[in-house]
């Protein structure tokens, strides 16, 4: 269960927080353990979980209000303002209610004497494993401005790629999506009385204009069964998805798929070298460092590649050598990667290929979308032009008899 407390420090001062005990009495034995004098230990009822639970669902913190979180952080720390007034700063700042709510406890916790990394660990849907690794080395070293620095870099760049991705599909994503309503609606309402009015004619039609007015007879009657089917199979396939055989299985189609796998390909090779060589400029051991990039590389068959480099190199092994076995890795990523392990600048030589391949995921994108626009136009075009030819025609020509 979860408890509320609210106590007093040897100094007088109030503290707030929320700790989780079997009971109200093993609660308070907590509290008295870490110095505190309790003044109430609240139950926390369940409809402050579901509140929360129901503002994480619908209010999500997004890539942008984290990047915006660790700048302002950054500067804070940088006019060295105390960490405790800085988080509540911000706090006043942001618009966000379940953030709100994230913030307003991390500071509850830096008020127990909990480190701010420790803090952050606590709320995984918002901070990834990357940026608390990132933290705890800042706060290990006494640079928590350079890390705090490097987590919005960091996440800013990854925002960036992605929204990459996004623009480029998002186009002929919506352009499908119109075509299809559009089609659906005249297939459903218009088609069937073309159908009439050629039947009414009393004339032979070829096979497929007999084809194409079954199809509006059909819908026409089952319209509600079509959509319903249709509605099921999204649903379907999103829950598919959303399950652990179906995520690995759609993430090894994603890297396979002609042209936009190459993207995404790219996109993966990017955020391990980027990411890695940032834990290792933090000071993070390799092995760790591995470990934690593996986490946020975001497809599970790259996680695999990264979980066994990172068994090879915790057995004396190089990186460079596993990497070399999986043809999705380019063999220049490496080549390069050996030559860093070489040389002792592995950092330095990660940050290159990431810049490389940042850049060729930027031209790639750019060259999509020049290419789907004729292509949707052709796909758009024959469909319009096949039923505009089974249809009209028909017409055409009896009228012409006539």
């Amino acid at each position: 269960m979860k408890f509320i407390f609210r106590a007093k420090n040897r100094e007088g001062e109030i503290r707030e927080g929320t700790i989780e005990a079997a009971n109200s009495d093993a609660a308070l034995n907590i509290v008295q353990k870490n110095g505190l004098f309790p003044l109430s230990i609240i139950e926390e009822k369940a409809t402050d979980s579901i509140s929360k639970t129901f503002l994480k669902y619908y209010e999500k913190v997004t890539a942008k209000e984290l990047v915006i979180f660790f700048r302002q952080l950054a500067i804070l720390i940088e006019a060295r303002v105390p960490i405790l007034i800085s988080l509540t700063a911000i706090n006043e700042q942001t618009n966000n209610k379940y953030f709100n709510r994230v913030i307003s406890e991390m500071v509850r916790n830096v008020e127990d004497g909990m480190p701010f990394s420790n803090a952050m660990e606590k709320h995984r849907d918002v901070f990834s494993n990357l940026t608390v690794s990132i933290i705890r080395a800042g706060e290990t070293s006494g640079n928590l401005k350079k890390a705090v620095e490097y987590v919005a870099d960091n996440i800013e760049r990854n925002y960036n790629l992605s929204s990459r991705i996004r623009s480029a599909l998002i186009y002929p994503a919506v352009i499908m999506v119109v075509f299809f309503i559009i089609g659906f609606l005249a297939v459903t309402f218009i088609l069937p009385k073309l159908s009439t009015m050629i039947r009414d004619l009393k004339a032979d039609v070829p096979w497929y204009t007999a084809m194409v007015m079954w199809v509006g007879d059909f819908m026409s009657s089952y319209w509600w069964a079509v959509l319903l089917i249709i509605f099921g199979i999204i649903a379907g396939f999103y829950y598919y998805l959303r399950s652990d055989d179906g995520s690995k299985e759609f993430d090894q189609i994603k890297i396979k798929i002609p042209i936009i796998g190459k993207i995404f390909q790219n996109v993966y090779i990017t955020r391990f070298t980027e990411n890695l060589a940032v834990l290792l400029g933090g000071g993070i051991p390799i092995i760790r460092a591995l470990t934690v990039v593996s986490s946020v590389i975001g497809n599970s068959v790259y996680q695999d590649i990264i979980l066994k480099t990172a068994e090879e190199v915790k057995n004396g092994g190089n990186m460079s050598t596993v990497l070399g076995r999986y043809p999705l890795i380019p063999p220049m990523v490496t080549h390069m990667v050996k030559i860093g392990e070489d040389s002792g600048q592995l950092e330095s030589v990660l940050n290159h290929i990431a810049t490389f391949y940042e850049n060729e995921t930027e031209t790639m994108t750019k060259n999509l979308s020049t290419l789907i626009e004729p292509v949707l136009m052709i796909v758009i075009g024959f469909g319009v032009g096949f039923m505009a030819f089974s249809i009209l025609m028909p017409i055409y020509n009896i009228a012409g008899q006539l």
